[in-house]
């Protein structure tokens, strides 16, 4: 493991060419006497400029799956993972976080800024040199032009057949612990919320009555065809949410009455104006047996933060703030549970 930490020592940091027209920062140390840096003390490890235009695509960020790992490793001969294997202090992502790299395409993230451009480059240059890459011991200080606070151990390793199939093992598990979410309806916004979600750490599942619009959905977004949409909210997981966006008000309807019903739900929300939550609201006090509790949970409008748009993309976009937040805070409120509850025993 490589330490990057200077400690008390006194650092020169000179400007050099190399032959090949790469240029770099060089680090010079002295044992004794006050720290000194007036430029990135860790420049030695980035790639310069020139190399910095080499092609790069990236891929999926927090919410990576196994499929696309799969894929990803399929598709390159040579990567690298990097992995954070201690964290200590504030860090922009926590212990057991890795990404993949190969030379012309990375997945996933540790945190970005300096940290993931430094390890990016130390696992190219391993790729290159065709070395085993060495670890780094990382402070998120000035010192690399950060200001996290914390200090981040990495470790770089080449990506074998067993390790791939170790870190798919990984994500799968993961991946069943996610949150369900229910889109019913698959048109314009129902789309573009199943693409805004597919990016985030939940399970997403569109369900409509017309199997032909549940096409061309992101990657890992289930497709359910169903004649009675209201029956899959019956049979849902346990802490599921909903999100109402059909073509028809009267099935929204219908749909939202079996979800107030679940009271293990941290989001139920619907698509529409203010005059149709009245309208739901006159008909479901009266003549659905719905209670003020269970209508006052209701989201409608959804993504309602004060700023009118209606194109589709800006509404998925501001629906799923509001979904993650309420997953976040139902988590949070379980996991404060006593645990007789949390285990659903309540004697």
């Amino acid at each position: 493991m490589q330490n990057a930490g200077f400690g008390s020592c006194c650092a020169i940091v000179a400007w050099f060419s190399s032959s090949s027209g790469g240029k770099f920062w060089l680090l010079l140390r002295s044992t004794q006497g006050k720290r000194h840096h007036p430029h990135p003390p860790f420049g030695h490890l980035l790639p310069s400029r020139e190399k910095a235009k080499e092609p790069m695509v990236r891929r999926r960020g927090w919410a990576m799956r196994a499929a696309e790992l799969k894929a990803f490793t399929g598709s390159h001969e040579a990567a690298i993972v990097a992995e954070l294997t201690r964290v200590r202090g504030s860090s922009p992502r926590d212990e057991g976080t890795f990404m993949v790299i190969a030379a012309d395409a990375i997945m996933g993230t540790i945190g970005g800024g300096a940290l993931e451009y430094m390890v990016i480059a130390r696992a190219r240059q391993a790729l290159r040199d065709d070395e085993e890459p060495q670890g780094l011991d990382i402070p998120l200080g000035p010192e690399i032009g950060q200001c996290c606070g914390g200090r981040v151990e990495v470790s770089l390793r080449r990506l074998t057949a067993a390790r791939a199939d170790a870190l798919g093992e990984r994500l799968e598990a993961a991946e069943r612990e996610l949150p369900h979410v229910y889109l019913f309806g698959s048109g314009n916004v129902g789309k573009a919320l199943a693409v805004a979600l597919s990016a985030l750490p939940v399970r997403v599942h569109a369900v409509d009555t017309r199997p032909e619009e549940l096409s061309d959905l992101p990657l890992g977004v289930e497709a359910i065809a169903h004649p009675m949409p209201e029956a899959v909210v019956r049979s849902a997981p346990a802490g599921s949410s909903y999100v109402i966006l059909t073509h028809d008000h009267a099935l929204d309807f219908l749909i939202a009455v079996e979800a107030l019903k679940r009271d293990d739900c941290p989001y139920v929300g619907m698509v529409g104006s203010r005059t149709k939550r009245a309208k739901f609201a006159s008909w479901y006090l009266s003549d659905a047996g719905g209670s003020e509790d269970r209508m006052r949970r209701l989201v409608l409008p959804i993504g309602d933060f004060g700023y009118v748009d209606k194109r589709p993309e800006v509404i998925a976009a501001l629906a799923a703030a509001e979904i993650m937040v309420q997953i976040g805070r139902r988590e949070v409120s379980v996991s404060d549970a006593p645990e007789t509850l949390v285990m659903g025993n309540r004697s």
